[in-house]
């Protein structure tokens, strides 16, 4: 039985993201990086995120809405709700979503799911039914082309669900704890969804330790050694070094104690012992800069911590996105880590957008515009592909790096970062 997921629902309504809603009566509305704080901070696993949006002016807006959260979200999002087309379905998924809801009670939308999972993959599709009437005509097609399917408990009680799809569980607010908790125990369920794990004044990170307790996987975390088998150092602590968990570059050194160490495992978010204050403190928790936990692991003295973590803006209180930046002393070396490199590049064309140079090619490219870049980018593919032909590997070398420099023009004019490219390649 694998881990069981929680999935709150967000609500996008009249330009608004609102979390909750009982009997259409909205709970909470407030700016998409304060929801999604709270749900990350929270222990969500995934967010489902209904557009019910009337119109096509706020259809687009909710789009934006969408890729703001999957932008700033620690879990992935599923779209769903106003969808007519198969546009819609590629707009959610371009917009960084996990995958797309087709909601069965809708005809419309239930005939796009063989299109949409052969062009996407069944994985990026799931079908939303909620009454027999919308699964029983659709059970063949579903367990054919939907790689996930959301459902009401009435569902699972009164027929028999395809075999090797993910099953989540609609569950509203006035859901009793017990009857959630027997529903997780069922191994054809592969978690909950809704208002019920949703609610504001709900720690999900509480509920699943609750889940823990009855046997239910989840997915939190938990140490695979005691802390009693830590070695500390004479004030009892140890220290940990903390980097991010996309580039590894060394973010700052703190120190733990136990009540940190319990607390850092509790939350999910990094939280440190200050020997100065003779206190507990929540990285991020005056400046916003907070930590996620990717991963902690221990060094083979058992006496250092590594721990891998998001961080939101900077790491450093002085602001500098990390603490180790006064050099003291270097010599030269070969400068390759390729993402280190790829931003450099993309950093200096960045500046020439902003500050022209005279005589620079970047900058000519820029005043003829979109199309001359489009242009030299399909030059240089085609470069690339003459130089395939060649035996010998220096010529293409070559021509991939004109072409990446070219893509890189292009990246810059749109608006488009490396960090937009990776977190997408990741996704995938």
């Amino acid at each position: 039985m694998g881990e069981k997921r929680m999935i709150p629902c967000l609500y996008l309504y009249q330009g608004q993201a609102v979390a909750g809603r009982e009997d259409r009566q909205l709970f909470y509305s407030g700016s998409v990086d304060e929801i999604c704080r709270f749900y990350s901070d929270n222990g969500a696993d995934e967010l489902l995120v209904f557009d019910l949006s009337a119109a096509d002016d706020e259809h687009e807006q909710a789009i934006g809405i969408i890729k703001e959260i999957c932008q700033i979200s620690q879990a992935a999002v599923t779209a769903a709700g106003n969808i007519r087309r198969m546009e819609d379905v590629k707009k959610f998924l371009y917009a960084g979503c996990h995958r797309v809801f087709l909601d069965f009670s809708d005809d419309s939308q239930a005939g796009l799911l063989k299109e949409a999972s052969d062009r996407f993959g069944k994985e990026k599709i799931a079908a939303g039914v909620f009454h027999l009437t919308d699964f029983l005509p659709h059970k063949e097609m579903i367990e054919q082309y939907a790689g996930a399917v959301f459902a009401s408990a009435d569902i699972l009680k009164e027929c028999i669900l395809p075999a090797g799809l993910s099953l989540f569980i609609f569950m509203q607010q006035g859901a009793a704890q017990e009857d959630v908790l027997e529903l997780l125990c069922d191994v054809r369920v592969h978690g909950i969804c809704g208002d019920w794990i949703g609610r504001l004044d709900r720690s999900i990170m509480e509920f699943k330790r609750v889940c823990t307790e009855h046997q239910i996987p989840v997915n939190t975390f938990e140490s695979k050694i005691a802390w009693k088998d830590f070695k500390l150092n004479s004030e009892g602590l140890i220290p940990v070094v903390v980097q991010d968990y996309q580039t590894d570059e060394v973010l700052m050194l703190a120190y733990m104690n136990e009540d940190a160490f319990t607390a850092t495992l509790r939350t999910g978010r990094m939280t440190y012992w200050s020997r100065s204050r003779k206190e507990l403190w929540v990285k991020g928790m005056t400046s916003g800069h907070f930590q996620y936990v990717k991963s902690l692991t221990l060094d083979c003295d058992n006496d250092t911590i590594l721990a891998k973590a998001e961080q939101v803006g900077a790491a450093c209180h002085t602001g500098n996105h990390t603490c180790f930046f006064q050099e003291l002393a270097s010599r030269e070396y070969d400068h390759t880590n390729p993402l280190k490199v790829f931003q450099q590049v993309y950093d200096v064309i960045l500046d020439r957008k902003k500050n022209p140079k005279e005589g620079s090619y970047t900058n000519y490219l820029f005043e003829k515009g979109i199309d001359k870049i489009l242009k030299k980018l399909g030059e240089e593919c085609t470069e690339i592909v003459i130089a395939a032909k060649n035996p010998d590997k220096e010529e293409i070398k070559y021509e991939i790096s004109d072409f990446l420099y070219h893509m890189m023009v292009l990246m810059a004019e749109k608006g488009v970062t490396w960090e937009d490219i990776t977190r997408e390649l990741a996704r995938r």
